[in-house]
C-alpha cells in the first residue's frame, strides 16, 4: 500500500544527510558525456532465457532493415572483424549522431535540495530539486531501500513515459501502478533516481510550446538531445551519492522513457544495463518526427542515420527490448515482430566481444502496457545484470 506524500518545509541547502547519512553533497565538475571507449564488464551470471529473447520472431517483417547502413563494414567496403576495428566505426557514428544531435552546454556539478520526503513499504522517497543545466531549476525523485545495507549499492535511471502525472507516476505518488517501475525497484533493492521530462517543467506549455521554447535558447539542438542531457543529469545525481556504486548503474522507461534510455545507453557508458518498453524502437514505428524527439529531418530523402546504430553503440552492455505489439502490422502499437531487424543487425557487433550477446526482444503481445509478466522479465535482467553484489 503507498503512502501519502508528506509536505517538508524546502531546505535551502545541499541535501548533506537524511536520516542515515544517505546522501552527501558532491563539489567540483562531473564528468561529462563518456568517451568512445566501452568499458570491460565484469561476468556476471546470465538470465536462463536469453536464447529465447534471440530467436528471430516465426514472420520477421524482414522490409525494415532494407535501408540500414552496414555497421561491420568499413569506409573502403572491407569488412570489420575485429573489436579494434569495430571501436574506431563506432567513434565515427558516434560523431555523427552527436553532431546531428545538435550541441549542449557543459553539465553543472550536481547540488541536491530536498523538498519533501516520505516512507512508503520498505522505501524511503524524496522529492529533490537540482539544475539541469546551470540556472535551470527541475525536480526528481530520489528512492532508496529501507534498511540501506549494504553499500555501495547497484543504481537505476528510471524514467517516466507520457502522462500528466510525470515523475508522480513513476515514483509511485499516483497513477497507475503498472507505470510505478521507480518505487517497485527501490523495493528491490535499487538506488533510484527519476527526473522530470523537460516538456512538463512549465505547466502551462503543450509539447509543442515547450518544444519550440527549447529550440530558441539552444538553436540547432534537438529535443531528443535535451532528454539524453537530462537523464544523464540523473547519471549525475546518482554518482554523487556515497551509497551507489558507479560500476553498477543502469536504466530503464517505457514508451517515452525508453526513448530517452536508448540515448543514454548509447551516449553514456557510465550506465551498464537497460530495458527499453514500447518505445518503438524503429524511426517509423512512433512519432520520432516531432518537434520534441528528433523532427522532420529522419524521414527526408538521403537521411542515413538508424535506431540499430544506437544498439551497436551500447555494445557489449546488456540490453532487452521489451515489445507488446500484437495483431496485424497495421494495428500494432509501438515494438513487436517488426522490431526484430534492430537486434538482428546489432547482434554481431554484440558478439564481437564474445558470447553471450546480452541484447533481445521479449514480447508480451498485450499491448502498450506493463504487465506483470513484462516487469518480471524487466527486474530479472536488471538484477542479474547490476547484481546487488559483486
Amino acid at each position: 500500500m503507498r503512502c501519502t506524500q508528506s509536505t517538508a518545509e524546502e531546505t535551502a541547502v545541499n541535501i548533506t544527510t537524511s536520516r542515515r547519512g544517505f546522501l552527501k553533497s558532491v563539489s567540483g565538475s562531473l564528468a561529462l558525456l563518456a568517451t568512445a571507449g566501452t568499458p570491460a564488464l565484469a561476468q556476471p551470471g546470465e538470465v536462463d532465457w536469453l536464447k529465447e529473447v534471440q530467436r528471430p520472431p516465426a514472420s520477421p517483417e524482414k522490409e525494415t532493415a532494407h535501408g540500414f547502413e552496414p555497421l561491420l563494414r568499413a569506409d573502403d567496403g572491407k569488412p570489420i572483424t575485429t573489436v579494434t576495428q569495430w571501436e574506431q566505426q563506432r567513434a565515427e557514428i558516434r560523431r555523427r549522431w552527436m553532431e546531428f544531435l545538435g550541441p549542449m552546454p557543459d553539465r553543472p556539478p550536481v547540488k541536491l535540495v530536498t523538498l519533501s520526503e516520505d516512507h512508503p513499504e520498505d522505501c524511503c522517497r524524496l522529492l529533490v530539486r537540482y539544475e539541469a543545466e546551470a540556472g535551470e531549476q527541475v525536480e526528481g525523485y530520489l528512492l532508496h531501500p529501507e534498511p540501506l545495507l549494504p553499500a555501495p549499492r547497484p543504481a537505476l535511471v528510471v524514467l517516466h513515459s507520457t502522462t500528466p502525472d510525470t515523475i508522480d507516476e513513476v515514483a509511485g505518488i499516483k497513477g497507475r501502478d503498472s507505470r510505478a517501475l521507480g518505487l517497485k525497484f527501490a523495493q528491490q533493492g535499487f538506488i533510484v533516481f527519476c527526473p522530470k521530462c523537460f516538456l512538463w517543467q512549465d505547466p502551462s506549455l503543450d509539447y509543442d510550446e515547450a518544444a519550440a521554447t527549447f529550440r530558441k535558447s539552444h538553436p540547432g539542438t534537438l529535443g531528443m538531445h535535451k532528454m539524453l542531457h537530462d537523464a544523464q543529469r540523473a547519471v549525475d545525481a546518482l554518482t554523487s551519492l556515497p551509497d551507489v556504486d558507479p560500476n553498477r548503474i543502469g536504466a530503464v522507461g517505457h514508451s517515452l522513457g525508453a526513448k530517452e534510455t536508448l540515448y543514454l545507453m548509447a551516449f553514456d557508458e557510465r550506465v551498464r544495463a537497460g530495458v527499453f518498453s514500447e518505445g518503438g524502437i524503429g524511426l517509423t514505428f512512433t512519432n520520432w518526427h516531432d518537434p520534441w524527439y528528433l523532427g522532420a529531418g529522419i524521414h527526408e530523402p538521403g537521411f542515413a542515420l538508424d535506431h540499430h546504430q544506437l544498439l551497436a553503440l551500447i555494445a557489449p552492455r546488456p540490453f532487452l527490448i521489451v515489445a507488446g505489439e500484437s495483431g496485424p502490422p497495421g494495428m500494432s502499437v509501438a515494438d513487436g515482430d517488426r522490431t526484430w531487424p534492430y537486434i538482428e543487425a546489432a547482434l554481431p557487433v554484440y558478439r564481437l566481444y564474445g558470447e553471450p550477446a546480452r541484447i533481445g526482444l521479449y514480447n508480451h503481445r498485450q499491448g502498450h502496457t506493463i504487465p506483470d509478466e513484462a516487469f518480471e522479465r524487466m527486474s530479472e535482467w536488471l538484477r542479474t545484470y547490476l547484481p546487488s553484489r559483486t
